[in-house]
This record gives C-alpha cells, sequence and structure tokens, in this order.
C-alpha cells in the first residue's frame, strides 16, 4: 500500500514537471520588466482612493492603493494597466517604457459592471458587464449596513433574484442551517467558492419538513458576512468549469483585502403582533397570539432579540502589496415564537449564538511569485423547539401519549433539539507567473463541518422515572481536501485576444456519522436494561400493559448501528479556453472529466458566446453539460427515528443507500445527476442605465430524491415506516432573469439609485422512476409540492436609494409569488391510487397567495468614521396566508415559504471605519 502511493505521487509530481516544462517551452519568451507606481484619485474630489485594485492584464500581478493612494507593481513595457474600484469607471493604461508614474483619476460611475470577477471565466481580463454568461456582484458590506439583516442568506435572499433561502422551524437539523438554492434547484446544486477555491458542505442531509429535502448543501451562514469584500453568482450550469455541484450556478465569495479598521453593533427584534381571532377561527386553544400564552411564559411585544458585534482589521504586509485581513463577528439571536397549536407550542425560529474568525493574507515572495492564504473558524450553538409532548397519566386507560414520563413532565413537555456546529476552513497557494507569461496557481484547500446533537427538556420515556432529560444524541461530519493545479495565459496577439486555461484538482471526502449515549437510542426493559436481545428481553411498559417509547424525545440519538466512517476520491482535468475573434465577438468554451472512486467516470462541456451590436448592446449565449455526484451523505446517511403523524409516534427507518433493506425494494445504488443548460440572454448599458434579460432552461435527470415511507412493519426491525435516497425523478426548470439598474446625479451632492430584478421560473416533473414500485408511495403529491416550492413562480425587488450629503435612504420592496403545497393529510392517510389522490387535493391542497413585503432604512454620516443606521425589514408587519388547519408541516401559522413567518424587523446599527 505504502509503494503504491509513494507511486502515485511521484507520477503527480511528474504530471506537475512534464506540464510546466511543455508549455514553458512552446510558449516562452521574456521581456524585461520594471516597478512602476503612482497614485489614484478621485476625479470629481481629488481625494486619494483607498483600497483600488491595479493589475496588470492577462496576469495575477497587482497591488491594492494604500492610505495614501499610492501603488507599485512590477510590469513590462507594452502591458495593459486596469485599475478598477467599486463604484468607479475601469480605466486601462498602457506601460510605456520611458515613464515609471502613472497618476491616474477615477471617475465615479453608475453601476458596478467593470468589477474584475473571479467566477465564470479564467480570463483575468473579464468583467461582469463582457461576460458571455450573466453575474450578480453583491456588495455585501453596504447591503448589510443598510438592511439590517445579520446572516449571509438572508442578505442574499433580497439581494439576489434568483437565489432562495427559508427559514425551517420544527424541521430538526434544517432549524439550525438553512437550505439555499438558485434558479429553484436544489442546494446541493450549488457551487460555493470562497476566493475561487471549493467550500466544504454541510454534513447535514435534509431529511424532514423542509425545503431541499434530500439534499447537502453549503452553510453560508457559517462565513461572517463582514469578512466579505463582495459575492459574485453565476447564474448559469458551470461543471465543465468547477466539477460537481454547479448544475444551477456558482457562489463565489471574495473575502476582504483592504487596509484600516472597520466594523459595527446591531440591535434588532421581531414584533410579535400578529393579530387576534384565531382562537375563535380554529376553535382550538392557541399559543404565542400577540405575545401572549407563550411556551417561555412569558408576555412579550417583540422577540428574536438580535446582538451582533462585527470587526474588521486589515494591515499590510511588507512593501510590496503583501496584506492580512482578519475578521471577527459575534452574533446572538433569540428564539422566535408564533401561534401554534398544543401539540406545536415551540413553532418559530431557532436561538443561535455564534462566533465567527476568518483571515484573508497574500504575501509576496518575489517580483513574479506570492503566497497567498485564507480561512476561518465558525462556532453556532443553536436551539429549536421540537414539536410537543402531551402529559401522560400512567393507569389511565384513555391516556394514548406515554412519551411522556409523569413524574418529570406532569404537564407534558416540549423538547430543546439543540446543536453545536462548527465549521473550520483553510486554504494556501502559489501564484508565479512564469518568464514565458504562463500563470500558475498551486494551492490545497482543507475544510470540514461537524454537527453534533444535544437534546434537552427531554426523556427517554421507557426509562421511566430514572430518565435523565438531556442527552448527547451523536451526531455526523463532512471533510473535505481539494488540491488544484491551475495555468493560464492571455494572448494578446491572437486575434483580439486569446485566454487558454488548464489545470487538474484532486479531491478527497470522507462522511462519519458519530454515536450519542446510550439513553438517546436505546429502548430500555423494565429493569432499566437496554435492550440487546429482543428475545431474551421485553420493552418497558406502563401499569396498562403498553410498551413505552425508547430513545430521547424530540431527536433519537444516533446508535452504533448508525455509525459511518466512508471516503472517496476524486480526479478532475480540465482545458478552458476564450477567444476574441474581433472586439464585438467572443466565443468561449470548456471541457473536463472527472473520475470518482465509488461511483465511475463523467465528462462534460461548455460553450458560451457574447456579440456587441454596438457600444451599448450585446447578446449572449450558452449551452452546457452538468452532473452532480451523489454525496456522501446521501449514500450512507441513516437513522432510526420517530416520524410525527396525526400527533402520534410512529417508529421510521431511514435506511442506508447501501444497506440490504434499501436493495430488497428494488432500489439501486446512487449514480449522479446529469444536467443540461442552456441560456440566451442580451445586456444594454448606457448613459447610467443597465439591463440584463436572461432566459434558461435547466434539464436535470436522475435527480436524487427521498423517498416517501413504505410499509416496513414486516421487516422485523421494530420500525412501522422505511424511507431511501433514489435517483428518482427527472425534472426541467425554466425561468428568466431581469435585472435593471439606473443612477441619476440630482445635484453635485446628491443621487438616486433605481433598481429592479425579478426571476420567474416554473419546474415540471417529466419523468418518476419508482420502477415496480407504488408512485404514490415511491414519491407522491405531498413530496412533489415541496420540490416545486423550491423553485418559487418568481420573486421581484425594487429598490430606490437616495443620498444628500451625510444623509441617505433606501426603500425596498419585495414581490413573493403564490406557493401552493401539499399538507400532511398526505403522510397521515398516503394516497396509493390516483383515485385517492383526487379525494385527497381538494382538502389537502394549501394554497399561499403572493404577498409583498417593504424594507427601509435611513442612515446618517456623523464623520467620515462613523454612521448609524435605523431602519426595519416587512415594516408593516406582513405575514403569509394563514393555513390553520392543523396540518401544516411545520404545525404552526404556516409552512415554510420565501417570505418567512417571523413578521416585522427593527433595527439599528452603529458602523465605523478608520
Amino acid at each position: 500500500m505504502r509503494k503504491r502511493l509513494i507511486q502515485l505521487v511521484m507520477s503527480r509530481i511528474r504530471f506537475v514537471y512534464i506540464s510546466i516544462m511543455m508549455f514553458g517551452a512552446f510558449f516562452g519568451h521574456s521581456q524585461e520588466s520594471k516597478t512602476i507606481s503612482g497614485k489614484i484619485v478621485d476625479d470629481e474630489s481629488g481625494e486619494v482612493i483607498i483600497g483600488a485594485t491595479v493589475v496588470v492584464q492577462g496576469t495575477t500581478t497587482g497591488d491594492v492603493t494604500g492610505v495614501d493612494g499610492r501603488f507599485s507593481l512590477i510590469a513590462r513595457p507594452g502591458d495593459k494597466i486596469a485599475v478598477s474600484y467599486v463604484g468607479y469607471e475601469r480605466v486601462v493604461f498602457d506601460v510605456i517604457e520611458a515613464q515609471s508614474n502613472y497618476d491616474i483619476s477615477l471617475v465615479p460611475s453608475a453601476e458596478q459592471l467593470s468589477e474584475i470577477v473571479v467566477v465564470g471565466s479564467r480570463n483575468q481580463n473579464r468583467t461582469v458587464i463582457d461576460s458571455p454568461v450573466p453575474i450578480d456582484v453583491i456588495d455585501v458590506a453596504d447591503v448589510a449596513a443598510t438592511n439590517g439583516k445579520v446572516e449571509i442568506n438572508q442578505i442574499l435572499q433580497y439581494a439576489a433574484p434568483s437565489f432562495n433561502a427559508t427559514k425551517q422551524s420544527g424541521s430538526d437539523g434544517a432549524d439550525h442551517i438553512d437550505p439555499a438554492s438558485l434558479r429553484g434547484l436544489g442546494p446541493d446544486q450549488t457551487l460555493v467558492l470562497i476566493n475561487g477555491k471549493r467550500r466544504h458542505q454541510s454534513s447535514l442531509v435534509n431529511v424532514f419538513g423542509t425545503r431541499g429535502r434530500g439534499n447537502s448543501g453549503t452553510d453560508l451562514n457559517a462565513i461572517p458576512a463582514s469578512a466579505i469584500k463582495r459575492i459574485e453568482i453565476l447564474r448559469d450550469g458551470a461543471s465543465a468549469q468547477y466539477g460537481s455541484d454547479a448544475i444551477a450556478g456558482v457562489i463565489n465569495i471574495v473575502l476582504r483585502n483592504d487596509e484600516g479598521v472597520s466594523g459595527g453593533v446591531t440591535y434588532g427584534a421581531y414584533s410579535t403582533a400578529i393579530g387576534e381571532g384565531w382562537e375563535e377561527e380554529t376553535g382550538e386553544t392557541l399559543y404565542n397570539v400577540e405575545g401572549k400564552n407563550r411556551l417561555d411564559g412569558e408576555d412579550k411585544s417583540f422577540d428574536g432579540n438580535t446582538y451582533k458585534l462585527d470587526f474588521n482589521y486589515g494591515l499590510p504586509i511588507g512593501e510590496k502589496g503583501g496584506f492580512a485581513n482578519i475578521t471577527t463577528e459575534f452574533l446572538s439571536k433569540d428564539r422566535t415564537l408564533r401561534p401554534g397549536f398544543s401539540w406545536r407550542k415551540g413553532y418559530g425560529t431557532a436561538a443561535v449564538d455564534g462566533f465567527n474568525f476568518m483571515i484573508n493574507s497574500e504575501v509576496p515572495i518575489s517580483e513574479q511569485t506570492s503566497f497567498y492564504a485564507f480561512g476561518g473558524r465558525s462556532f453556532r450553538h443553536t436551539d429549536a423547539y421540537a414539536f410537543s409532548r402531551d402529559a401522560y397519566v400512567d393507569g389511565d386507560p384513555d391516556a394514548s401519549d406515554n412519551r411522556s414520563v409523569p413524574s418529570l413532565y406532569p404537564n407534558g413537555f416540549t423538547p430543546h433539539i439543540t446543536s453545536d456546529i462548527t465549521d473550520v476552513s483553510a486554504s494556501a497557494g502559489f501564484r508565479h507567473k512564469m518568464d514565458n507569461g504562463w500563470n500558475v496557481d498551486f494551492s490545497n484547500t482543507y475544510g470540514k463541518n461537524n454537527f453534533h446533537y444535544y437534546i434537552t427538556n427531554t426523556n427517554n420515556a421507557s426509562l421511566k422515572a430514572a430518565s435523565p432529560t438531556d442527552f448527547d444524541a451523536g451526531g455526523h461530519n463532512l471533510s473535505q481536501n481539494v488540491t488544484n493545479l491551475d495555468f493560464n495565459k492571455f494572448y494578446k496577439s491572437i486575434a483580439a485576444g486569446f485566454n487558454l486555461a488548464y489545470g487538474m484538482e484532486y479531491r478527497t471526502e470522507r462522511f462519519t456519522i458519530f454515536a450519542g449515549e446510550e439513553g438517546s437510542y436505546a429502548l430500555y426493559d423494565n429493569n432499566g436494561v437496554a435492550i440487546r436481545n429482543p428475545a431474551d428481553q421485553s420493552p418497558a411498559t406502563d401499569s396498562n400493559g403498553e410498551e413505552l417509547p425508547g430513545g430521547s424525545q424530540g431527536f433519537p440519538g444516533y446508535s452504533p448501528d448508525n455509525v459511518v466512517d466512508r471516503g472517496r476520491t476524486n480526479l478532475g482535468l480540465y482545458l478552458d479556453s476564450e477567444i476574441n475573434l474581433s472586439d464585438d465577438f467572443l466565443i468561449g468554451g470548456a471541457v473536463r472529466f472527472e473520475k470518482y472512486s465509488d461511483f465511475g467516470e463523467t465528462f462534460n462541456f461548455k460553450l458560451a458566446t457574447r456579440y456587441n451590436v454596438n457600444e451599448s448592446l450585446a447578446v449572449r449565449g450558452s449551452v452546457s453539460s452538468g452532473f452532480r455526484a451523489p454525496s456522501l451523505a446521501q449514500i450512507h446517511y441513516n437513522l432510526i427515528f420517530n416520524n410525527i403523524v396525526a400527533g402520534a409516534s410512529v417508529p421510521s427507518l431511514l435506511s442506508a443507500n447501501t444497506s440490504t433493506v434499501t436493495k430488497a425494494f428494488g432500489i439501486g445504488p446512487l449514480q449522479e445527476e446529469t444536467a443540461t443548460n442552456t441560456s440566451i440572454g442580451f445586456t444594454y448599458n448606457a448613459g447610467g442605465f443597465n439591463l440584463t434579460v436572461d432566459a434558461y432552461s435547466i434539464s436535470v435527470e436522475d435527480r436524487i430524491v427521498l423517498t416517501d415511507n413504505f410499509d416496513a412493519s414486516g421487516l422485523g426491525l421494530g420500525v412501522d415506516a422505511a424511507q431511501f435516497f433514489a435517483n428518482g425523478v427527472d425534472t426541467n426548470t425554466k425561468g428568466i432573469d431581469v435585472v435593471l439598474g439606473y443612477k441619476y446625479e440630482l445635484a453635485s451632492n446628491s443621487n438616486l439609485n433605481i433598481s429592479v430584478s425579478g426571476n420567474f421560473n416554473e419546474l415540471t416533473i417529466d419523468k418518476i422512476k419508482n420502477g415496480s414500485l407504488n408512485q404514490f408511495t415511491f414519491f407522491g403529491p405531498f413530496s412533489q409540492a415541496y420540490l416545486k416550492a423550491a423553485a418559487p413562480d418568481y420573486k421581484v425587488g425594487a429598490s430606490v436609494g437616495y443620498t444628500l450629503d451625510k444623509f441617505s435612504a433606501n426603500l425596498f420592496v419585495t414581490r413573493f409569488s403564490e406557493v401552493i403545497l401539499q399538507d400532511f393529510q398526505w403522510v397521515d392517510s398516503p394516497a396509493t391510487t390516483q383515485a385517492e389522490a383526487n379525494a385527497l387535493f381538494p382538502v389537502a391542497t394549501d394554497v399561499y397567495e403572493a404577498t409583498t413585503t417593504v424594507d427601509l432604512s435611513l442612515s446618517y454620516s456623523f464623520s467620515d468614521s462613523f454612521r448609524f443606521t435605523l431602519g426595519g425589514n416587512n415594516i408593516f408587519n406582513t405575514y403569509p396566508t394563514p393555513q390553520f388547519d392543523a396540518w401544516t408541516d411545520q404545525g404552526g401559522l404556516s409552512d415554510s415559504v420565501q417570505m418567512g413567518s417571523d413578521g416585522a424587523y427593527f433595527f439599528g446599527r452603529i458602523g465605523f471605519n478608520f
């Protein structure tokens, strides 16, 4: 084994060496270089611009202006130098042999489309405005400072038209990590990068009533918002460029590299005013209405109190443009409580206490080589309520709920599902420009997510009065290590410019489930001994002779039988090129080969083009194939749990894809999802007005889903139901993205910014691949509705921003489309025939009407260093159309829909910048 490993390492070293030498010999030439320097200033005020990016086009050589606005870098005569800064027009100038000093004035821009982007193209001259595919660039620092939102998912929910992230309640792990998606596809069909490097996913599999059921997405909220310079969202299939998961697109998070000290303090809270009359309408005693009769025993007009402290410090390293940028962020958010029934007294979003740390750094080693490193650690402790357990009177023959130990909880109880979620990541590498003009980037990135459950305010009923009231329930983790070697070069002399890139990626992944303490999962006999031999032991019973359930209520712990420790490897090779046939006509293409150790090989391609009709109007389009490898969690995840159906506990099994139980139901090994993406659109940019319109179609075959529940009572496993992961459906998603922006200068000291963005979407299920299994049991209307609801018909946002001297105001209006779901009656009385389904549709269909929310914020800058912002989100306290018929999947006011169900949020923020 050791010999094979050495051979493998040596073969890769030879591959790298031969590649470098081959391309160095073939494309080699050299020129004398020199140091150039200068100052970047605002064209109107003459003030220096701090943090402007100065880059030698076609290379990674560059600098960022310091506090004096000056830059210094190495360049050759004839090189083109690009100068860019957010909010200003980009400037490009030629290096002249006889000149070494260049003072540049930047003109304020009506938009930020001139920003050089990392994602979507490996051409380092490519900007948003001349990209052949749609890309959003979001200034996170500016958005977070004005809208009061403290998590990345919620920031993007209102800033990006095709991004959707929804808060969950009563969905176990999904209460703690929000599922997020692009263009209505799954959370795991969007690739996330940081500084262009692949980010690890969460180890959580969304299982219960939630968006993205059966998926494992990337936890964006583990990244501190104050560490981010900008977020680039590529709204196009990119598997041929970046590999697995990029079916819907790519989110690239660019970390800050500026100098100085900045930060802020934010406080906000949610109104509990939701209106009265709910009890009369439902005929039930409700909890948490108008801040009264709350589960926590308090009367509150506001809850969900949110505190956020963020601090960023950037400092230069050396005199050649090196830097280190450090961010710390503390977040504390109380839970919210909204109207729910007696079996769902804790309906609302989870409490969170977290601390994040992130660093981004780069140090030049020589004129042509630099070392970079970035990474961080995120820790969050979360606390969410599970469904309530009624009081149980031992000896009462009419008492049906024996999940509660009377001596511990004489009035019943509501379990807390708490978790400790830890993410760590570290990426380091070298960038080098060879004498022949080739740029080399060698890096290694490691990341790990650990999700550990602790269940409190609970009991194991089979232990009776001896039961503890809190348990370590175990958990799961996912680690990923990625090694990249990338080459690229821009040829100015070929056509109107030709960029060539190629490289390799080697990735290892490992998924682990670790067991909790015995009481969290075990069923005990009347002697308090865990049952290990059912032939000789009988479950504990109450005085009526009824069997008592085992495991921790709310969430059962992982047992030794659930333990998993599996890994895999993947090798990817790609070739990526772009050629400007003329100044107006661009063609780009990419191919990629990948080989996975567990399911085989895949080959993907992409073609993209752009044509400038005139200086303002351009048309663009793309076609590509894509894929997503089944995650290790989808292949190996397994759990025996108690599903709550009609208020009763149903022992259920989620069987691993590799188990004999899964095979016995005729469900085969998971294969990769495959996709075909097509896109066509246009861009228009003139006089401060810009518009992009892009239509798309995404067909996904063999999409992995979590099936509905099959009868498992005869399997001898002690469960009544079983479900599985399977390549279960083919889907097609069609839609249009529209982004419009306009900036108008009212006077020398005031500006008006107007933007409108929208995503219009339709998802259809083309085929359900149930084989010989009953289609309604395999993937019935209940699950189909959840899949479709992840792709809402539309989301449209309009914003108006006004600035006058030190004062600014921002108004944002969002229109959410109608959402149609099927409620829990499908689970309580599952249909097995079309006739039974037709009878259920009229009574089990829940319609959440289209809704509009309004956000408003007002800011005042006391000085160049301090700004105060006061505002509110959803200021008119709009809620989803209530479906209070006792059948909502989450058991409360409504199901999980785009706008959430927490109501109005009001906040204040003090920001500083030195």
